[in-house]
């Protein structure tokens, strides 16, 4: 290489920058800007103050980063390959081999690869959150903050310190335009997470142009009203100006902190200073050659990694993050021999596993006609588990008295500034903040909970999404499910809701029809570490099943289940079928039909997810095809159920939005009521009687 430069430093900022410009050019796909613009700040950062051991990148003490700025992925890829970090198997031990290789960067933006686009959660070891839309990234890191101020008041003792660590996020224009922004960092100025930095990128350019087209926010001045700390970093090269500014923010105790930093995107591409440097276009084979020509790198070189940047690397992050890392591995033997408890619950919580007899103390409800809200025995059986989850952590958006998500045994506590040992959360009125909070809760291996009304999930459906992409144990509490809200009207009557989120791959929706069912929804939802769930209840009381007289409600477990058949074994002339309170709807014409001698099938299908998923024997026996006279009733719209009735069955749903008024009038209104059930089921027994 001619005239190679003799710092290092340098040298391997221009690394990340030709490599991210040889990524995007190769892929003819991505946003080289941002990289090149911001490898000065993820080389310092990374180099000298990220407590990271790239040979054992999950030990739970490290600093976390997070790129909320997603498309600047080959940012953190490069860092990644530079900086040695080991991939991690199944269990989170390393494997052996690199979680990024230098093949890896060629294949950036391929099939299967592990460097796709954005970063993503469990396919590239390094990558702490699924950063994609802008702004939940924000969210994941003050979730990821709110769990590490949980673990140190949790764990530490005054003779040990087990956890001390910040998280870094690194965030640009477009995240600080996001309302989430606002959220996230009101909430987080207001619990006072001085762990938490943000670093943001002012580089003044989104896809349309220069920022000014939309945006002229005093963003230090915004920041500051929301009790933040804020510094100034006029350049994003001078290393000397942004050391001096991470040192002060970890030095910082009471507030978390903002870092403007002024950068230039596309920085060391002197002709293309424009969007297309940042957003979707490679830089073009001759401005690549130009930048290289610029930075004393040879111009027809590609993916090159001059002799001494791995072992400057590792002489820096490498070392400094191993060290730290047997610090941490030695006090946590010593801890583990003092407190043997504690390490135990520890290893449980990284385990993913739950304490053995976590759901004993879950209540059987006695049959009653009469019955109780699925809000209120879903709070029964929450505060059941959460006494013997300690490290359940969750709470509503400003709605704990109504969606009763609230713990309420001794010890339990608000997680709040001088309490940060507290396990109720008050997220205040941000609905779309609190999914992306107990996504970096669920993150960082805590089982945290959020609750909002069903008709709200539309403003926290982002960061849902991103909970199933994850695979990242998230429980949704949603009441007020159906019209049953009453007078509050069409705006709280949710319709499509139900179906938005079936439609999530990888989400499990509940919707349980009795106390029983609710039980068993947070049996399933808390039992697979790897999937998110949404357990959506009533306001209004639900009828208690008998379970001498009908099924157990274990076939909650299997998402669908027959909760009553006709008798003596006959072959069933009609099914109904429902959910929540609509299975109360069936059970009543089951029983009138039985009384006319009409062999009749009642299906509660709680979680239509879960019963696609069982074999086809299982699915035959509960919906048998040779009975196509079918009748579905559910308080929501009618996408999904012709799956299940078929194009000659009735269905009974919403097809409009609802009104305001009382419930009895409204279900009158609607058709869900005994008597329309009735005789929908008496319309496909005469229907079919006719044809055959």
């Amino acid at each position: 290489m001619p005239n190679p430069p003799t710092d290092l430093d340098r040298l391997s900022i221009d690394t990340i920058r030709t490599l991210a410009m040889d990524a995007v050019q190769k892929a003819n796909s991505g946003h080289p800007g941002t990289p090149m613009a911001l490898a000065p700040v993820g080389y310092h950062l990374w180099q000298e103050h990220l407590r990271y051991d790239p040979a054992e990148p999950l030990w739970p003490n490290r600093d976390r980063f997070v790129l909320s700025v997603g498309h600047a992925s080959m940012l953190l890829y490069s860092l990644l390959h530079l900086t040695g970090v080991q991939a991690v198997d199944e269990a989170g031990r390393p494997n052996g081999s690199p979680a990024v290789s230098l093949d890896d960067l060629k294949q950036f933006r391929q099939l299967d690869s592990v460097t796709p686009g954005h970063p993503e959660y469990r396919m590239t070891t390094g990558v702490e959150t699924t950063t994609g839309p802008l702004g939940q990234g924000l969210g994941n890191s003050v979730g990821m903050a709110m769990a590490a101020r949980w673990y140190e008041s949790h764990f530490n003792q005054p003779d040990a310190t087990l956890f001390d660590y910040h998280v870094y996020t690194l965030c640009g224009d477009g995240d600080m335009m996001e309302g989430i922004s606002h959220e996230a960092a009101s909430i987080a100025g207001h619990l006072k997470l001085s762990n938490l930095i943000w670093i943001y990128d002012s580089n003044r350019v989104t896809i349309e142009g220069h920022t000014d087209l939309a945006y002229s926010d005093d963003v230090e001045t915004r920041f500051r009203g929301y009790h933040w700390n804020t510094l100034h970093v006029a350049d994003a090269n001078d290393a000397a100006a942004l050391g001096a500014a991470l040192t002060q923010a970890k030095a910082n105790t009471d507030k978390p902190t903002l870092i403007v930093v002024h950068s230039i995107i596309g920085w060391g591409a002197p002709h293309k200073q424009d969007t297309s440097a940042a957003h979707g276009e490679p830089l073009g084979v001759e401005e690549i050659k130009l930048a290289k020509r610029f930075y004393g790198w040879p111009e027809d070189s590609s993916f090159l990694v001059p002799d001494g940047v791995y072992a400057h690397f590792q002489q820096g992050i490498g070392t400094r993050g191993k060290a730290a890392r047997e610090q941490w591995q030695a006090s946590f033997e010593a801890y583990a021999a003092k407190y043997p408890a504690l390490a135990e619950e520890f290893r449980a919580i990284e385990a993913h596993t739950l304490p053995e007899g976590w759901d004993a103390d879950i209540p059987t409800f006695d049959a009653d006609e009469k019955g109780i809200a699925s809000r209120d025995s879903s709070g029964k059986v929450l505060n059941a588990i959460a006494k013997r989850l300690p490290w359940m952590i969750g709470g509503s958006a400003d709605l704990s008295p109504s969606t009763k998500t609230d713990m309420k045994f001794e010890g339990a506590g608000s997680f709040e500034a001088n309490n940060y040992a507290g396990r109720n959360l008050h997220f205040g009125i941000r609905e779309h903040v609190m999914g992306s909070i107990a996504n970096g809760l669920a993150l960082s291996n805590l089982r945290p909970y959020g609750s909002t009304f069903l008709i709200f999930s539309d403003y926290m459906k982002p960061p849902i999404r991103l909970s199933a992409i994850m695979e990242v144990n998230v429980v949704y509490v949603f009441t007020h499910d159906s019209i049953g809200v009453g007078e509050d009207g069409p705006t709280h009557q949710p319709i499509e809701q139900l179906a938005s989120l079936r439609a999530v791959p990888g989400l499990t929706t509940l919707r349980p029809g009795d106390a029983n069912e609710v039980a068993e929804a947070w049996r399933v939802a808390l039992s697979n570490p790897r999937v998110p769930a949404c357990i959506v209840v009533s306001r209004q009381a639900l009828p208690t099943f008998d379970r001498t007289k009908y099924a157990a409600a274990s076939g909650v477990r299997r998402g669908a289940y027959v909760l009553a058949d006709a008798p003596d074994g006959r072959k069933p002339e009609v099914i109904l079928m429902g959910t929540g309170s609509e299975v109360s709807l069936c059970v009543a014409t089951y029983e009138k039909l039985k009384s006319e001698g009409i062999a009749a099938r009642v299906v509660s299908m709680p979680s239509w997810d879960i019963f696609e998923k069982q074999d086809d024997a299982y699915k035959e026996s509960v919906l048998p095809a040779a009975v196509d006279a079918r009748v579905a009733v559910e308080q929501a719209g009618v996408l999904g159920w012709d799956r299940y009735v078929g194009r000659t069955g009735s269905l009974i749903a919403m097809h409009t939005f609802g009104a305001s008024a009382p419930l009895k009038a409204l279900q009158t209104k609607f058709g869900f009521t005994p008597e329309r059930v009735y005789e929908a089921a008496k319309q496909q027994l005469a229907r079919v009687r006719q044809s055959s």
